[in-house]
């Protein structure tokens, strides 16, 4: 279920007040996505018309107003489950992901909890794959006042020097490659991997290795999605790599 959090980086007492106030806001515009105002009206007891300012971001909850509504709504509202209802396999075991990783309230919310998990890791750097991942690797990057780094599939033109990664999709009998800019990592980084899916492992196996390549530290992975349980062994993550998904799911049992 969702707990409330406590301000990562910004420690002024008014400014954890604000967003404790804003939170609220953002997580009763999620609970708009799956109740109606007279049902949200039935669970807060507040007015229909309260409840759509808010919503409408007119005015904020006051504080004490805000720490019952996440009482209520972590009662209510997972994130896990929010992920869940927005997958839809198709026959040939692939979902669509279009509907979540475009669902940028969703991520932010995800994300908050992710940097929370990882606060204690020092992350100066979080890695991800073009191009799924890249939507909630910008929100945790953010959350975690660190610097994104984007491995793409193609040398970037201005880029003279870049550290390089092949790996080979499973099933797909082709080579790929993974660049990121020689200079973009050093020593000095603590690196987070984010991506939106893991299934088999490749990709994400390939950022391990460009992490390691460039002098980077490896602290800690997070898959808002796993798929079965083959890609954990593959990706040989160091023993000290802090690894958190937020579902978790089986392998469809109709792959063709």
């Amino acid at each position: 279920m969702l707990h409330s959090g406590e301000t990562l980086l910004i420690k002024e007492p008014h400014i954890i007040d604000l967003q404790r106030r804003m939170e609220a806001v953002e997580l009763l515009k999620l609970m708009k996505e799956r109740y109606t105002y007279e049902e949200l009206h039935e669970l807060t007891g507040l007015p229909i018309t309260v409840l759509n300012r808010y919503v409408k971001g007119h005015v904020l909850p006051s504080r004490s107003r805000a720490d019952e509504l996440f009482k209520l709504f972590a009662e209510k509202l997972s994130l896990e489950e929010e992920v869940i209802r927005r997958i839809r396999f198709d026959e040939k075991g692939y979902f669509n992901n279009t509907t979540l990783i475009s669902d940028t309230l969703l991520l932010r919310l995800i994300a908050k909890k992710a940097a929370k998990s990882f606060s204690d890791k020092e992350v100066t750097v979080v890695l991800t794959a073009a191009v799924d991942g890249i939507p909630i690797a910008v929100h945790v990057a953010n959350f975690l006042d660190a610097r994104l780094i984007i491995a793409k599939r193609e040398r970037e033109v201005g880029v003279k020097r870049f550290v390089e990664e092949n790996y080979v999709p499973s099933f797909s009998g082709v080579v790929m490659t993974l660049y990121i800019p020689q200079d973009a990592l050093s020593h000095k980084d603590n690196v987070l991997i984010v991506d939106d899916v893991v299934r088999t492992g490749e990709t994400q196996k390939a950022l391990v290795s460009l992490t390691e390549k460039a002098g980077g530290k490896l602290v800690g992975v997070f898959f808002l999605i796993s798929i079965g349980e083959a890609w954990i062994k593959r990706m040989r993550l160091p023993n000290d790599c802090k690894l958190e998904i937020l579902v978790r799911l089986p392998e469809p049992e109709n792959i063709e």
